[in-house]
């Protein structure tokens, strides 16, 4: 039987300024050949109109019904920290922030900074916060990738509840919330108490560390709080080797796509120099995705900074990046197409005039051995609907690649 190679370019999928957006703009040869090559789409990664997650995009584009399969972000966080999330877990995603304000408590303080100037040593902070917090519930602090990170609430002899709310206000200039309940019961207001204890000491630990004093000497935002969001209960979820009968890699330098690999019982390496960002080693992850291609039979190519820089509203940042991306990419047209089934696509859009995720469709193109080649020579937004994949969800383009790659039963007799 073939494999599978799913390259994603996260929030890649655009919305046209002045005709043009930052793919259709770039110079692609390598993403055109392979346009050229195989047959194309646009596909809705949930359905149309539904402005996807990075996590329930990719769960869509791993086989998973997102509705059946996702309970929030902070145990899929959790688990690309490296934390072994166990049943009945209570996780949140974290962001490193800057906050200022008079008085000691963080809820009177305002968010100057979401991301804290996008830090990325926390190695010190992580410790003090794991060493210096105490609760009434055992937890697990862990930095992730740059300004990122998860809170676990372990669910031992005390009950927990992952009806609460976020801490993030979501946006700069409003107060840091406190946690609410989201429903009447003891579990749900004991966890909100459990958190805002957390909220309150972890501010205080980190106002005083001497990381942020270095960092306001130099000029640099502090990371002098933590704000809480994406709350979620670890779920049941059967590995991709149960679930579909091949065994997974996952090549990625983000936290969250790392955890829905490990919670998929994926093989996950560490790529060197693999970090998200768009200073990302993409040789390294090339070169890893080639070796992982021989060993696996499913294998998904991630690629965050696309997302990061359409976040920033950089057209040309990501313009560039996406020429980069395919400069990177030329070892993969060498694949043998009648052995691999290769995968183009994004798994949302993030418009750079929206600076946010989206329920535009994104681009997809499918390169093997007997696909029905199209009239299509250009990998984008504006020509890819012409394809002969027309218009598909994340779901049908899991079960096309499998049918075509010989893993499908036949349905009915």
């Amino acid at each position: 039987m073939s494999k599978v190679l799913l390259v994603v370019l996260d929030g890649l999928g655009d919305r046209p300024i002045n005709g043009k957006t930052p793919l259709s703009e770039a110079k692609t040869p390598n993403m055109d050949r392979l346009a050229e090559m195989g047959i194309n789409g646009i596909m809705d990664t949930i359905s149309p109109g539904i402005r996807p997650g990075s996590d329930t995009g990719h769960l869509a584009l791993l086989g998973y019904d997102p509705y059946k399969y996702y309970t929030g972000r902070g145990p899929i966080e959790a688990a690309g920290t490296g934390v072994d999330v166990k049943p009945g877990d209570v996780a949140f995603r974290v962001n490193f922030a800057t906050v200022e304000g008079e008085g000691e408590s963080v809820f009177e303080k305002v968010v100057v900074d979401r991301r804290a100037g996008r830090i990325s040593e926390t190695d010190p902070l992580e410790k003090a916060i794991n060493e210096g917090v105490k609760l009434e519930v055992d937890f697990v602090f862990r930095r992730g990738s740059g300004h990122r990170g998860a809170l676990v609430l372990r669910n031992t002899e005390v009950g927990l509840s992952d009806k609460v709310s976020d801490t993030d206000p979501h946006k700069v200039g409003e107060k840091v919330k406190k946690c609410k309940p989201l429903e009447d019961t003891e579990e749900a207001k004991r966890t909100a108490e459990i958190v805002n204890s957390f909220m309150e000491q972890s501010h205080r630990i980190l106002e005083k560390h001497p990381l942020n004093a270095e960092r306001e000497k130099k000029g640099l935002l502090k990371a002098n709080a933590v704000l809480l969001r994406g709350v979620g209960k670890c779920p049941h979820i059967p590995s991709f080797e149960e679930m579909h009968g091949m065994k997974l890699a996952v090549i990625a330098g983000t936290t969250l796509i790392k955890g829905i690999g490990r919670l998929l019982k994926g093989y996950v390496p560490d790529v060197e120099g693999a970090t998200g960002n768009k200073n990302t080693n993409l040789e390294n992850k090339i070169k890893e995705t080639l070796k992982a291609i021989k060993e696996y039979d499913f294998v998904l190519l991630h690629i965050k900074a696309t997302d990061e820089l359409s976040h920033d509203g950089n057209f040309e940042g990501k313009k560039e990046f996406i020429e980069k991306v395919d400069r990177a990419i030329e070892p993969l047209l060498s694949l043998d197409f009648g052995e691999v089934c290769l995968i183009l696509t994004a798994d949302h859009s993030t418009p750079v005039k929206v600076k946010e995720h989206t329920g535009d469709p994104v681009p997809v193109v499918v390169v093997h051995e007997g696909v029905r080649v199209d009239d299509v020579k250009e990998f984008s937004e504006l020509k890819a609907w012409k394809g002969g994949l027309c218009r598909i969800r994340g779901l049908d383009l899991f079960r096309i690649a499998l049918d075509l790659v010989d893993r499908m039963e036949k349905f009915g007799a």
